[in-house]
């Protein structure tokens, strides 16, 4: 009967035990957290710095070596021409921008603050180069023959 009695006492002991360390081993296995920051986008016309509506703002992870990353994330620009994201990790990260008629942008950012704002200007197209086109900037200076 004492032995009944004792194991009915020694179990909440056990069960107290373990729950107050099991929570204190794991704690031990979590990796360090590594800092998220908040970053804004404000997208705008370069020549006037009106807003762009409905611009791709596509973010990439870039590692150590400046290779970018497997996955990434899309956001689409408001009226307002903004976009943001909280949990982004610290560390390199690529942006590329692109809206209909306008040149695709595209910058390397290093985030290692809680918060960021980005402001891109977008640019409108530039003429196709021709050769058969006068470029008087491009032309070297003429030779003249030898006598």
């Amino acid at each position: 009967m004492k032995t009944i009695l004792l194991r009915r006492s020694v179990l909440p002991v056990i069960t107290l035990i373990s729950l107050v360390l099991a929570p204190l081993a794991m704690a031990g296995d979590k990796k360090p957290a590594i800092p998220e920051s908040l970053v804004s986008f404000v997208v705008i016309k370069d020549y006037n710095g009106k807003p762009i509506h409905n611009a791709g703002v596509v973010m990439h992870p870039v590692n150590d070596k400046g290779k970018q990353e497997r996955g990434g994330l899309e956001l689409k620009t408001d009226v307002d021409g903004k976009a943001s994201f909280d949990g982004i990790p610290y560390g390199k990260l690529r942006i590329q921008v692109l809206a209909q008629g306008f040149q695709t942008y595209g910058k390397d950012y290093d985030v290692n603050q809680p918060t960021m704002e980005i402001t891109v200007k977008m640019k409108r197209p530039s003429g196709q180069y021709s050769i058969y086109e006068d470029h008087p900037g491009d032309k070297a200076p003429e030779e003249k023959p030898k006598q």
